[in-house]
């Protein structure tokens, strides 16, 4: 099977691939993401992913690369990024309460022996209830949302936060697994 490696800093992607036993290497990719635009969220969320697994795979020899980036979007398409800190954190959810919104992860794959590559996103809607003032300031007080698009994790203490979801609740995360799992089957990589 050949070396898997992720693209990623990400702590969630890499507790994702470790819960499911996966061999892997961990090379980030230092790509600098206000350079890369697109009309839509969809292929903004495919091109970054490709920028990143890109710029690991020129550097990593035989293996298969996966790169993802989340992106949080309210219905109206603005994109929710990381906050700058607790008072953007706070105005994000505040905005998020009581709303339903869009968590879009886009995937590349690229093996560097054979230069194929594959790329994809998978979208999930996610649901708030209302939250009180006080339950955001508590929240935002944990420090959990402070490194995360949309300023919450759907798998730390955000999922309090979280009434329902349709779609995957790994993509929210920051990988759709079945997915995942599917198309790097493709590559010779099984992850089970």
């Amino acid at each position: 099977m050949p070396k898997l490696v992720l693209a990623s800093q990400s702590p969630r992607r890499q507790e994702l691939l470790t819960a499911l036993g996966v061999d892997f290497t961990v090379i980030p990719a230092e790509v600098d993401e206000n350079l890369i635009h697109e009309e839509s969220p969809e292929a903004l969320a495919e091109a970054l992913a490709y920028a990143k697994a890109r710029w690991v795979a020129d550097r990593a020899a035989e293996a298969v690369v996966v790169a993802a980036d989340t992106i949080v979007l309210l219905d109206s398409g603005e994109v929710l990024g990381k906050p700058q800190g607790r008072e953007e954190a706070a105005r994000m959810l505040s905005r998020l309460s009581g709303q339903g919104h869009r968590v879009v992860t886009g995937v590349a794959i690229i093996d560097t022996q054979t230069c194929r590559s594959k790329v994809f996103h998978e979208t999930t809607r996610v649901f708030f209830r209302t939250l009180s003032d006080q339950e955001i300031e508590r929240y935002v007080a944990t420090g959990e949302p402070l490194d995360k698009a949309g300023a919450y994790g759907i798998q730390g203490k955000g999922a309090l936060l979280v009434e329902r979801i349709e779609g995957c609740y790994f993509n929210v995360v920051g990988f759709p697994l079945a997915r995942l799992g599917q198309v790097l089957t493709e590559f010779g990589v099984s992850l089970l």
